[in-house]
């Protein structure tokens, strides 16, 4: 009964913890968050300057006494003290910094996260105001979110690719029948530009340069349309002056080529260990694609060459993971049915 009451007075959230960006869903009310996962602090205090969007501005321009921590790698939190923040931020942020009761709170998690880490996502949501916590499959929440029939008796495959990893799983009958994650994402896309343009220009360009190259020109196939080009700004590692230098999306698509190749090198040992009944619904259902890394032009096309199979890609498959999240802030029956370790 008092937990029935704190509910009804309670704003509970669904938080896509994710590496590159957070998102949070308060029930009612939909997205209320949409933030990179960074945060600054001092060195002496500990002392938070600056979380989220705020925070990603000063990346790479903070001085020596203040630091740039992404408390999250590979899915998973690095940085405890940091991620606890994070989230007492942005939990702050989706109740407009005031709350009467503490919020229950669900969280999408990868798929391959051990116990350690689970009672780490756990306990920073928990130190950061949570009553209840409960932890859900990325991939899980990604297929609810696009609108999967995940309790029905096919197979639904989702490939879910994020900041730090690939997750790849086959779903019925509201359970993982078979998940593989990888540690290739959104993250290694940047880190393989920022190389290509040191050993390629001798050039140095920061992270957010990086990110915005993949945005703009990056692609995964070539289409045959007309090659885009971008002009960016860096270091010029011989002479150390600043200048401009033009990258071409060729060029950063052969980069990309070997991430994308271990993209699809999962997909197929995920239908290689999947049952031939289940198989065979993905052929007729094909795969999803969810995940801000389904954004990266010609990704669908180039699974579809390699697998054979349809690819679809959701109207928006950044959101997919806090969507399908927060749907189970409404069907509470679902979330105990699919809940890791509940």
């Amino acid at each position: 009964m008092f937990n029935k009451l704190m509910g009804v007075f309670s704003n509970d959230l669904a938080i896509d913890l994710g590496t590159a960006n957070t998102l949070v869903y308060a029930k009612n009310k939909g997205i209320v968050c949409n933030e990179p996962s960074v945060v600054v602090m001092r060195q002496d205090n500990k002392k938070v300057v600056a979380v989220g969007a705020e925070a990603k501005r000063m990346l790479g321009k903070t001085p020596a006494n203040i630091i740039t921590i992404r408390p999250m790698k590979d899915g998973v939190i690095a940085d405890f003290d940091a991620a606890g923040e994070m989230l007492k931020y942005f939990i702050k942020k989706a109740h407009n910094r005031k709350s009467f009761v503490s919020p229950r709170v669900i969280i999408g998690v990868p798929s391959k996260i051990t116990l350690v880490e689970q009672r780490a996502v756990k306990e920073a949501a928990e130190q950061s105001g949570a009553r209840e916590v409960y932890l859900i499959e990325e991939t899980m929440a990604a297929a609810v979110g696009v609108g999967l029939p995940i309790n029905e008796p096919y197979g639904n495959m989702i490939v879910d690719i994020g900041g730090g990893t690939t997750d790849v799983a086959v779903i019925s009958m509201d359970g993982i029948v078979y998940s593989k994650a990888v540690k290739v994402g959104g993250d290694k896309m940047d880190e393989k530009i920022i190389v290509h343009v040191k050993e390629n220009y001798n050039f140095m360009i920061g992270d957010r340069t990086a990110e915005q190259i993949k945005i703009e020109i990056g692609s995964a196939y070539d289409t045959g349309e007309e090659e885009r080009i971008i002009d960016v700004n860096g270091r010029d590692l011989i002479s150390g002056i600043p200048r401009t230098v033009t990258i071409r999306e060729g060029e950063i698509r052969e980069t990309l080529k070997e991430i994308v190749a271990t993209i699809i090198s999962s997909i197929k040992q995920a239908l290689e260990n999947t049952p031939p009944e289940l198989a065979a619904d993905i052929v007729d259902y094909g795969i999803v694609l969810a995940g801000g890394g389904a954004l990266l032009r010609g990704i669908d096309s180039v699974i579809r060459q390699e697998t054979k199979l349809p690819v679809v890609v959701p109207e928006d498959p950044l959101t997919a993971v806090v969507m399908g999240v927060g749907k189970m802030l409404e069907d509470f029956e679902l979330l105990k049915r699919v809940a890791v370790n509940h």
